[in-house]
């Protein structure tokens, strides 16, 4: 059945498709295309191939994508709670392909909530570099913080954040910014009709007003020489061409990234700029073209919803001008700095930062009493001092501050948390822990970023949530076993998703389970933490003692359908 569009927006993409307007309107009489993501933190692109319980066909513009049939739901079955994949829209797997991230650089998800590019982004970093993912709403980082675990992410911080306060706290900061940006939804009229019911009220000219804040502030957040996807899945000019020309028309140090017109990518529009929006198109005539080497993906050119994706391309003329050095021509792909090698542009942005942001002494003393991997941040964390964050609710908010001490009692008092939690990885996992170590409350995270930077932030996590501190013991978490592998763990099991054992365990039941089955590395007893994994994949926790795995698997993610 084909959808019911609002009859101002079909007279509007008839002025501006004409000819292909037919064709357009035909695309709605289609079902959505379904796709999923393999998550290569997890597992292989090949292994994957070898083990799909389901057909797939291969998504043009990204290699990790595939199509899937429709009817099929890859949702019921384990290998989504082991987070081998992520369903995900195609055309939305697009922009992040554009932004083309590289393992070690600092990556910000501005607008990131429910999770699916943060996830797309953190499989490209590989584990190295930064990444920060943010959204505005905070009933949204909920499900955002979930996927970052699910997906085995250990180099995220989550926050809650405005973009004027994240940009106040890393100036010049990343390498790679992504804003999926909010907006009217046209593209998605297809996919979900409620966006047809709510496109009168999240109006175009509201979202205009967000985008552009937006972009601006994005601008004072990238580092010399950095990259900027923008993405909507909207087909409003407002949105797209113009909200792009208007942006180069004010920061003349970006230029646009031409995209490829290949995969049914079809070119940017800058004539509908002109047609729909003459003023604007006077103001910003001299870049207005640029916008020509953005994408428009248009669901009756391809097999996607609708989408719209520019690639800004900071310059970084400034500071290597005043250096003394010349930006070259580069023939670099989308997404790629311009003019600088990798060692300039570190000492570009090393200036940037100090430049915008000089750090008192005031600010340096505070830093060094921040630095939870020292002996006597540990030693005030035991005597009950002040210690960062909000207790026991997953939420960190690190500019508050309360007393608290562990445990209860002068025994459980004198407990030294550090020396709880590195016993607890000497006896339980085989892995080298990057980052820095922050304490927030009882709970423990290992950190790309760290407390200092994070300080006076709305912080969901500040990193990989590794466990808690309670009555003197450690407790992992669930989001520590989802990031490791069966080799990092002195103890696990295998359960096999051919049979019922697998499901059983998603559902939270106790299993009964042999001691030949606990496989562990030399000199480990079989009693205790184990690292519960379905074909080789790590899922979660158990603790196992004479025969029996206790199911540690958190009553939040279980497994709910028949």
């Amino acid at each position: 059945m084909a959808v019911q569009l609002p009859s101002i927006f079909a007279k509007r993409m008839k002025s501006l498709l004409g000819d292909e307007f037919e064709q357009f309107m035909k695309s709605y009489e289609q079902s959505p295309h379904a796709g999923l993501r393999v998550n290569t933190l997890k597992i292989s692109l090949e292994q994957f191939k070898e083990i799909a319980p389901f057909d797939m066909r291969p998504i043009p513009w990204c290699g990790t994508g595939f199509y899937v049939p429709h009817g099929v739901k890859p949702g019921l079955h384990p290998y989504y709670h082991a987070g081998l994949y992520y369903i995900q829209e195609p055309s939305a797997m697009a922009p992040v392909e554009l932004l083309n991230v590289k393992p070690g650089e600092r990556v910000l998800d501005l607008c990131a909530a429910p999770g699916g590019k943060t996830t797309q982004i953190a499989a490209k970093l590989q584990g190295k570099g930064v990444l920060v993912t943010n959204d505005i709403h905070a009933e949204r980082t909920k499900a955002l913080a979930k996927n970052v675990e699910l997906y085995g992410v250990r180099n995220a911080v989550v926050l809650n954040e405005s973009p004027e306060r994240i940009a106040s706290a890393f100036p010049h900061y990343f390498d790679k910014v992504l804003i999926d940006a909010p907006c009217s939804g046209e593209g998605m009229f297809r996919k979900d009709e409620d966006m047809v019911k709510s496109w009168e009220n999240h109006s175009v000219e509201k979202c205009v007003l967000m985008q552009r804040d937006i972009l601006e502030t994005a601008a004072k957040l990238l580092a010399p020489g950095g990259t900027i996807v923008y993405s909507t899945c909207t087909f409003a000019p407002e949105e797209n061409e113009a909200m792009i020309a208007e942006f180069l028309n004010i920061n003349p140090d970006f230029m646009v990234n031409d995209i490829p017109e290949s995969a049914g990518f079809a070119p940017g529009r800058p004539e509908w700029v002109r047609q729909m929006l003459p003023e604007t198109a006077q103001k910003t005539e001299s870049v207005l073209d640029q916008t020509r080497g953005t994408a428009r993906l248009w669901p009756h050119l391809l097999e996607g919803e609708g989408h719209y994706v520019a690639v800004l391309q900071h310059r970084a003329q400034s500071l290597s001008e005043e250096d003394g050095s010349q930006e070259q021509d580069s023939g670099l792909q989308t997404g790629q700095a311009v003019g600088t090698d990798s060692s300039e542009r570190t000492e570009l942005i090393d200036r940037s930062i100090r430049a915008s942001a000089p750090i008192s002494k005031e600010e340096r003393k505070r830093e060094r009493l921040m630095r939870t991997q020292s002996r006597e941040h540990n030693d005030k964390h035991t005597r009950g001092g002040k210690v960062q964050g909000k207790q026991g609710k997953g939420n960190e908010r690190s500019g508050r501050k309360n007393e608290r001490s562990y445990g209860r009692g002068a025994d459980q008092a004198s407990v030294d948390p550090g020396t709880v939690y590195a016993q607890f990885i000497q006896e339980n996992l085989k892995i080298e822990l990057a980052g820095e170590t922050v304490f927030y409350g009882d709970r423990v995270y290992q950190s790309s970023v760290g407390a200092a930077r994070l300080e006076g932030l709305k912080v969901i996590r500040p990193g990989w949530f590794m466990g808690t501190v309670k009555n003197g013991r450690f407790v992992p978490s669930h989001p520590l076993a989802c990031a490791l592998n069966a080799a990092e763990a002195l103890r696990s099991i295998n359960l096999s998703s051919a049979d019922g054992e697998a499901v059983r365990y998603l559902k939270g039941e106790t299993l009964n389970i042999e001691e030949a089955r606990v496989e562990r590395q030399a000199d480990t007893a079989a009693k205790g933490y184990v690292l519960v994994c379905v074909d080789g994949f790590a899922t979660g926790w158990g603790k196992w003692l004479d025969g029996v795995l206790k199911n540690e698997y958190p009553a939040g993610w279980r497994w709910t359908s028949a």
